[in-house]
């Protein structure tokens, strides 16, 4: 039995909704961070291509290698967190930000290019497993959809800033590869501009407490109750047996944890590997690290191509911010469904657009003004049905969605899975691209319809679940919590 005397932290519940929120947005900087490092590339694509000489293939492989640093960082990211800490990882993941931005604007070749960037991508992997998870172990039941969807939200907005910098730097330089006014190339700068919230990440992570759940698992039981009760409230007691009880044991979390009898994962954990695939298996990515690209191959100018990615992520935003007011009203597995059938829609509409467009002398495709009118409302609204649904939304299922003893681990796995299946679509985008837009777009139109029978037979509703209630979604994924 502990003593009677505990830390003061006590505050009404605004106050404690008020702490709550603030130490998620913090979290969710690491989400800021994970969006502007995967889009910071977008940019400097054609200037690379172009400063390196490099092939098709060889770019492809470029842009995506952040994303193998991604599914190591992830694989490991949750397992370091429940050794050392959710809030010591995210200190981890803010110094390799910063590092791998001052890297990658230094670089002087594709090869050390791709080392910063790898760097970069473990911070990314690390990001994306302990932010989710960080949040929803602070979040009460019904703030915590919302607050889950903070990630995403941060995700977005850091691409968005990602793209509005590129934008003025290459405006202002008169082209990615050209010069900029205070010296060196406007590409180097998209990157440097990193380590500006890196550093705010780091500084921002000194200053929230940590996980609850992490400090019973690792008997600090005082010190658990004290943050209980100043951010989340009620019987402080109760909450801290609850989560006693979900941890079963006091052995260290192991990656064998996750394992089970079918194909060798519990049933829970391939629910969130393939949320997690389906999620980059839309195609998403290649609108936020190839669009500039890939709207200059079908006749926009630099400029206009460079503003109409930052357009896509304006529209991401808007997205998101929708995914967070409904998310807790309507519950995941609707706006899973909603979003899927938008996607197959629009990529539908590019796929045929795209497939039927005339070719140049180069075999790229030569859109009409109405065409390109209509490929640009469909990709647009193509981004919109991923932002208000499956973007922020698995997300926070893969933060909520496993019991409390192996969530850090499942979403390790899962979200490695993420990156591995962003890789994938990253990496074969140059080439699926250049044997034609109309096939590539049609292939993540059919990962789309794919999605939306996956979501209806096997994803189970966690709205108003608390964690400690998820253990019963462990034995059988199909077992559904009602909401």
């Amino acid at each position: 039995m502990e003593a009677d005397k505990e830390p003061l932290l006590n505050g009404d519940a605004d106050t404690g909704s008020r702490a709550v929120i603030f130490v998620s947005v913090a979290a969710a900087l690491g989400g800021f961070l994970f969006g502007y490092d995967t889009a910071v590339i977008n940019g400097a694509v054609d200037a690379l291509q172009t400063q390196f000489g490099i092939s098709s293939i060889a770019i492809g492989f470029v842009v995506s290698s952040a994303l193998l640093g991604c599914a190591v960082g992830a694989w490991f990211g949750g397992a370091l967190a429940d050794r050392f800490g959710r809030v010591r990882v995210m200190m981890l993941a803010a110094g390799f930000f910063f590092v791998s931005a001052l890297g990658s604007a230094m670089a002087v070749g594709p090869f050390d290019l791709t080392v910063w960037r790898v760097l970069g991508g473990l911070a990314v992997g690390a990001a994306s497993v302990i932010a989710p998870a960080y949040i929803a172990e602070m979040a009460p039941a019904h703030l915590r959809g919302r607050l889950g969807s903070l990630q995403q939200f941060a995700i977005v907005l850091g691409i968005f800033t990602s793209l509005v910098v590129n934008y003025i730097l290459q405006d202002i330089s008169g082209g990615a590869s050209e010069a900029a006014p205070w010296g060196g190339t406007a590409w180097r700068w998209m990157f440097a501009a990193e380590a500006i919230p890196a550093f705010a990440y780091f500084i921002v992570a000194l200053q929230i407490p940590e996980s609850p759940r992490y400090l019973v698992a690792k008997h600090q039981t005082k010190t658990a109750k004290a943050v209980l009760r100043k951010y989340v409230g009620g019987d402080v007691d109760h909450r801290v047996h609850e989560i006693e009880e979900s941890l079963h044991s006091d052995k260290p979390l192991r990656f064998s944890d996750v394992r089970g009898p079918k194909f060798g994962l519990l049933p829970i954990v391939w629910i969130g590997i393939l949320l997690s695939m389906f999620q980059q298996f839309v195609g998403i990515n290649v609108i936020f690290y190839y669009s500039t690209s890939l709207w200059r191959s079908v006749g926009f100018s630099e400029n206009n191509a460079f503003g109409t990615s930052v357009l896509n992520s304006a529209v991401n935003i808007a997205g998101t911010i929708l995914a967070i007011v409904l998310i807790d009203r309507l519950g995941r597995k609707k706006l899973l469904l909603w979003g899927s059938t938008v996607m197959l829609i629009t990529l539908g509409t590019m796929s045929i657009i795209f497939a039927t467009a005339p070719r140049d002398a180069e075999g790229g495709p030569l859109l009409s003004d109405s065409a390109g009118v209509l490929a640009l409302i469909a990709a647009n609204l193509y981004v919109f049905g991923f932002a208000f649904t499956w973007g922020p939304v698995v997300w926070v299922l893969l933060g909520e969605m496993f019991p409390n003893r192996i969530r850090a681990s499942a979403l390790g796995v899962a979200a490695a899975a993420q990156w591995i299946s962003n890789w994938l679509i990253t990496t074969t985008f140059p080439e699926l691209a250049e044997a034609g837009l109309g096939l590539a777009y049609g292939l993540y139109a059919l990962f789309a319809l794919i999605s939306i029978l996956f979501v209806y037979r096997a994803v189970p509703e966690t709205k108003n679940v608390e964690l400690e209630d998820m253990e019963r979604l462990e034995a059988l994924g199909a077992e559904k919590p009602s909401s």
